[in-house]
């Protein structure tokens, strides 16, 4: 245990792959330092300085050479006096267990996005990966046994680190544990793609945590399921018992950040990428989306949809522009280089087959740009967000927030928002474009009285559970336990 740990008995430890700061490497070898948001880094900044430690890993060259020349702790100038550890995982052990399991096995059986004739093949190479998963989730368990102080409060995220609760549990039984997933959970049928070894050896090192928590009630049954098909535990409600020891189940439906969002999306930047883009579009409706090119999203059939409604819909050529934005993501990944590509190219053809006039249907851009995606939010007429499954998605949440005339939010039944905003939006199946695609009209049709009253409704549910609230909330039921 670290000096540094000692006498704070309530000390609280965040665990996630990626940190709250990243660093790149300058020209002259210095390095630059750029912090992130988000949840995590809202809640743990509310509890004041030095109450709270991060471990995460060293994700690029710039990360790795600062954690080298850090040692235990980066510096508290890169990261707003926030104590982070990062982890310095060697970059071939980081891969396998990244992109090898996390990314290409973990999130594919939870998301559904397996073509089952030809994949997965849980092989030798499988098996090494798997290896290398096994060390990357040990790495960390090491390290917060080390950072923590007697009884101190552990908060495991995401499918990146599945095993780590269970591997704390037997290093340090004195600490209180939860575990996050911010991703959906598989129905058995599907989470028993897994090997059974690597099936079970999951769900026990969630269960080793005091508490595993879920975006939605949906997730949170699905996991327990698994738990109850895969290893025979009792399951009773939201708590799951297996050879003697109980793990309770919470759901906390993460919410948008409306002060902030608001604030920052009234700054100059994002009035100057609004300009631009009013002026590509006219006074057109325009339907929008923000996304990354990840598989999951669902960016093509959203694409068709929308040529089906110019297809069968021809009154609103020449009326409505699709602003897209579809951000490259996991771009080391063939399948997800080749996505990105497919959107590009179904965005070309829509174009080719009915632009007139001066008139762009789909306004595609592929640069990750911040303000201008909020600036999109604010001329949003209609918001398009159809994920084959996600987790929560909180641009479903963000767009009715910063909409300056209040917009229709045409969603995906399988996002975890829908839990939350259903009555007020437009749902649909995200496989089916003839219904996306008659959606897509009704939102455009809304006469402007009723999208604002769903609007306004839709921002209540949306910053039910701000970021700040989402994170305290987890710490507070843990340490009640």
């Amino acid at each position: 245990m670290s000096a540094e740990a000692t006498g704070h008995a309530d000390q609280v430890l965040v665990a996630s792959n990626r940190g709250p700061v990243s660093y790149a490497v300058a020209g002259d070898g210095s390095l630059t330092a750029k912090r992130g948001g988000g949840g995590l880094v809202s809640g743990l900044s509310a509890l004041g300085a030095g109450a709270g430690t991060w471990v995460c890993a060293a994700l690029g060259d710039g990360d790795r050479e600062a954690a080298r020349r850090a040692g235990a702790r980066l510096d508290p100038a890169d990261t707003g006096g926030q104590a982070v550890r990062m982890l310095d995982i060697p970059a071939v052990t980081f891969d396998a267990a990244y992109n090898g399991i996390a990314n290409s096995v973990l999130w594919f059986v939870h998301h559904l996005l397996y073509q089952t004739p030809l994949e997965p093949v849980f092989d030798t190479r499988f098996e090494e990966q798997w290896a290398a998963y096994e060390a990357y989730n040990a790495a960390f368990a090491d390290a917060l046994a080390e950072e923590a102080a007697p009884g101190a409060a552990v908060l495991v995220q995401d499918y990146h680190l599945s095993l780590v609760p269970g591997l704390l549990r037997e290093r340090r039984p004195d600490l209180r544990v939860g575990h996050f997933s911010h991703t959906p959970w598989a129905p058995p049928e599907l989470y028993r793609l897994l090997p059974d070894p690597v099936a079970r050896q999951v769900l026990l090192g969630i269960l080793g945590a005091d508490r595993a928590a879920f975006l939605t009630e949906r997730w949170a049954r699905a996991f327990a399921d698994c738990c109850a098909a895969v290893l025979g535990a009792e399951v009773d409600g939201l708590t799951v018992t297996h050879e003697g020891r109980t793990t309770r189940l919470g759901v906390h439906g993460l919410g948008a950040d409306a002060d902030f969002l608001r604030e920052r999306a009234s700054r100059p930047d994002v009035d100057e990428r609004l300009a631009a883009l009013r002026a590509q579009v006219g006074d057109r409706k325009t339907i929008v989306r923000v996304d990354r090119t990840e598989l999951s999203k669902n960016i093509v059939r959203g694409l068709h949809a929308y040529r089906r409604l110019l297809t069968d819909r021809p009154q609103w050529r020449g009326k409505v522009t699709h602003v897209a934005f579809a951000y490259p993501s996991r771009q080391d990944l063939a399948v997800y280089r080749d996505y990105t590509a497919e959107v590009s190219r179904v965005a070309d053809e829509i174009n080719a087959a009915f632009a007139a006039d001066g008139w762009t249907p789909v306004v595609l851009h592929v640069k990750d740009d911040f303000a201008r995606s909020l600036a999109a939010y604010r001329m949003a007429d209609v918001a398009l967000v159809n994920p084959i499954r996600d987790g929560m998605n909180l641009v479903a949440k963000e767009v009715p927030v910063v909409s300056e005339q209040g917009c229709a939010l045409v969603l995906s039944r399988e996002a975890g928002a829908a839990a939350e905003m259903g009555e007020d939006a437009l749902l649909v199946n995200p496989y089916d474009i003839a219904a996306t695609a008659e959606a897509l009209h009704r939102a455009l049709s809304m006469p402007a009285d009723e999208r604002a009253r769903r609007t306004k409704r839709l921002t209540a549910a949306a910053t039910a559970l701000p970021p700040q609230t989402w994170f305290l909330d987890q710490l507070t039921a843990l340490r009640a336990m």
